[in-house]
């Protein structure tokens, strides 16, 4: 009842910060030379979030799907921010041979890479296998991100250590994490082999769930490494973006306008995750879960380590290139 009085109010928790507030008012200037790499920027939640980290001083790189929508970005940012240094890339994140060439080219730039932030959703209404045989949504919100972070910590370790400012990553998950229940891994190959076991909703639920899996685990390996560089994630909130696409019309229309009071504005949907990926107060804090740019906690499935090791090995092996091994879930990681 407290929280649902907070959010409704927009009382400020122990940040400083709640539910109203906006990604402009949680963030400061950044350490010069500062870059910082966004997925799903081209609109909504991704879009606010690199016109705010322009405008406090970071170079972006914003790798996009849809070219044409991202150097539409682009420009907008740079009308607002006319010094703005931000690269436009191709990724697509349902392909793992597209997110390695993305990785690759953003190595030949020869930049420093202090922020990464794992933004970019996807709701698949329809079902759909991508070409590595994974589930279209679990691929794209999940296993994209978990092979475009895994290749790109040395640069980031390396950095922080050159430049001594921390590096840190912000995985967007949502509260919806904790409507799915049972066995990951078994319920990922049920939905990978055939659409007879698939629901949107429970997709989008795993996916969310092993964004924070991924979370407590790359937190608990660079805690290991001894690494400068943090790991959280964050729930947005609840927005009307472009992830509802699949089904716009009368009936969304009907449902956003009733639960309008609900809602949060872009900017404010923004807000966790800029304050996340930039508040000092955030200094070496690792393997949370913000939401409203307060600490919370996960549900109690997504807070299990045995479950973040044993989707971690399971996603090794799917981003395994050279691997000769069929992924079965059924057979496999007990």
């Amino acid at each position: 009842m407290l929280l649902s009085f907070n959010y409704l109010s927009g009382s400020p928790g122990p940040s400083g910060f709640g539910s109203k507030s906006t990604a402009e008012h949680v963030t400061a200037s950044l350490p010069p030379s500062f870059t910082a790499i966004i997925t799903g920027a081209t609109s909504g939640i991704g879009a606010e979030t690199a016109r705010i980290l322009a405008k406090r001083g970071a170079r972006l790189i914003l790798p996009s799907r849809n070219i044409k929508a991202a150097e539409e970005t682009k420009a907008r940012i740079e009308s607002e921010c006319s010094d703005s240094e931000i690269i436009v890339m191709s990724l697509d994140l349902s392909s793992l041979s597209s997110v390695r060439t993305f990785v690759s080219q953003f190595e030949s730039l020869n930049l420093p890479l202090n922020l990464l932030i794992n933004n970019a959703g996807k709701f698949s209404h329809e079902h759909a296998i991508t070409e590595d045989g994974i589930e279209m949504t679990f691929a794209t919100n999940y296993l994209g991100h978990f092979l475009l972070t895994k290749l790109l910590v040395n640069k980031m370790v390396e950095t922080a250590k050159v430049t001594g400012v921390e590096g840190r990553i912000v995985n967007v998950s949502s509260s919806i994490h904790g409507w799915f229940s049972g066995d990951i891994l078994k319920y990922l190959g049920q939905i990978s082999r055939n659409k007879r076991n698939y629901d949107a909703t429970r997709a989008y639920a795993l996916s969310k769930l092993a964004n924070v899996l991924h979370t407590h685990e790359l937190a608990r390996r660079f805690k290991q490494m001894g690494a400068n560089v943090t790991v959280n994630c964050v729930h947005p909130g609840i927005v009307r973006t472009r992830l509802t696409r699949d089904r716009e019309g009368f009936i969304t229309d009907l449902v956003f306008f009733m639960a309008s009071k609900l809602l949060k504005t872009i900017p404010q949907a923004a807000a966790t995750t800029c304050y996340v990926a930039t508040n000092p107060r955030l200094r070496h804090v690792t393997g949370k879960y913000f939401v409203d740019c307060n600490e919370s906690s996960p549900s109690k499935l997504a807070g299990s380590p045995s479950e973040a090791a044993r989707l971690w090995s399971a996603s090794e092996i799917m981003v395994n290139a050279n691997s000769k091994l069929l992924f079965d879930p059924n057979n496999a990681l007990e």
